[in-house]
């Protein structure tokens, strides 16, 4: 299992920096008052006068905030185990980041954000190299940075989507049909496709990724979403060592379920083009996979000629033991693509060469990520 092979990793795997601080790191958590605490209700108070922030736990004073403490607004010191909905890399106000942006030249990447789809910097496909393509999981070296790890996962299936129509139309350029129906949301040129998630899985909440979440009823309610399928995650029996013949079992059923998924949708017209999933079900309640059962899915995905999609979002960074979780599984190679964002503090993808769109704009938004992410990344690795 990759928890239990997790433990016995060294700091070595983790190609990222050591997160030592300087003195003046809390010695231990100190709560003084109720959490959330009369200045932070007051805050609470202020907030709701001009937005809906009823999910608001407590404010936080991030220039006390230091290490792997979060300093509240009432000055209660707390040890962070939650670290931004896993959106911290190494703790606040690390050295290396406050002193990322000790340029003229850095500074200036920072204030003139471009829109990197249309006008890049001239340094920045040697930064991509230098930061992103080096973190790259073995094998994937095509990446392509966005804002969130929703719209990371919208982009993901779109090149699911774009890899079966090229082939249903045998690599042929566009007719007129196709371009007149898409701009009415009509066959041929809008299809009817699928992507097929998983039970307890979470992926965003954008309409499609929102589409293959099934984590908390809350996040769906009342919202339109695409008629996806989805499938069981495998729930295991504990101890893992005193019930393995019973989860190998599990295993086969939830497999045995995804075929049968894929071939149902086949005959319903409605084809799954990959399949997502992620390497830890977080908010779903910290539910794992074998390494079987994931080596099995890609087995999957090539029968099928599927794109198989780890969605690294929440353990992507490191907090696994590798950088990527999937590292742990032995794959018999990479997966199509590999989604990422929150501890690599940008949002992007990593997919094979093949999946590449042929045209234009076609992974495309005002600004496809923020060099000045990248900036801060790069004082991680």
């Amino acid at each position: 299992m990759m928890i239990r092979n997790a433990a016995y990793t060294t700091k070595s795997s983790l190609r990222m920096v050591s997160c030592r601080y300087f003195s003046g790191e809390p010695a231990c958590p100190s709560v003084t008052t109720p959490i959330p605490g009369p200045k932070s209700k007051a805050l609470m108070d202020d907030l709701n006068k001009i937005q809906s922030m009823d999910s608001v736990s407590f404010f936080v004073d991030y220039e006390k905030s230091y290490g792997n403490y979060i300093i509240d607004a009432d000055g209660n010191t707390i040890l962070d185990m939650f670290t931004n909905i896993s959106s911290i890399p190494i703790g606040y106000n690390h050295p290396a980041l406050l002193n990322a942006f000790n340029s003229e030249s850095k500074i200036k990447q920072l204030v003139n954000r471009p829109a990197l789809g249309v006008y890049p910097g001239v340094n920045w496909s040697q930064q991509l190299r230098d930061i992103l393509v080096s973190a790259a999981p073995k094998g994937l070296d095509q990446v392509t940075t966005m804002m969130c790890g929703s719209c990371s996962n919208e982009n993901a299936f779109k090149l699911m989507f774009f890899k079966y129509m090229d082939k249903q139309r045998g690599g042929r350029a566009f007719n007129d049909e196709e371009n007149e129906s898409c701009m009415v949301n009509l066959a041929p040129g809008t299809p009817n496709l699928a992507v097929l998630s998983f039970h307890g899985g979470f992926h965003g909440r954008t309409a499609a990724s929102l589409s293959c979440t099934h984590s908390k009823a809350i996040h769906k309610l009342d919202i339109p979403l695409f008629q996806w399928p989805a499938c069981d995650f495998p729930r295991y029996k504990y101890p893992l060592h005193e019930n393995e013949r019973e989860n190998r079992l599990e295993d086969d059923r939830c497999l045995a379920q995804v075929e049968e998924t894929i071939e149902a949708q086949e005959i319903k017209g409605v084809p799954v083009t990959g399949i997502i999933v992620e390497p830890i079900q977080c908010e779903g309640g910290d539910n794992i996979g074998s390494n079987y059962w994931f080596q099995q899915l890609q087995k999957i995905c090539s029968k099928y000629d599927i794109v198989y999609h780890i969605d690294e979002v929440q353990t992507g960074g490191g907090p696994s033991g590798k950088l990527w979780a999937h590292e742990w599984f032995e794959l018999d190679g990479p997966p199509d693509v590999v989604t990422f964002s929150k501890k690599m503090l940008t949002g992007g993808l990593y997919h094979k060469k093949e999946l590449r769109p042929k045209q234009g704009f076609r992974i495309f938004n005002t600004w496809v990520g923020d060099p000045g992410k990248l900036i801060l990344l790069e004082m991680l690795f």
